[in-house]
């Protein structure tokens, strides 16, 4: 994702895809590994528009 989210949201994003595994494939929560990865808003793009160039 684009970077500049704030810890607190990507907590909550883990918290959430986590309960999610466990709930739908029913593993242990400290079984579920997910890792965020950001990108900068000059190394995305999205229809040819970088995303630091969109409005």
């Amino acid at each position: 994702m684009v970077e500049g989210r704030t810890k607190d949201q990507k907590r909550g994003l883990i918290q959430d895809i986590t309960q999610s595994v466990v709930q739908r494939l029913q593993v242990d929560a400290a079984n579920v590994m997910v890792q965020i990865i950001e990108s900068s808003r000059d190394n995305k793009a999205k229809g040819g528009v970088l995303f630091s160039e969109r409005s």
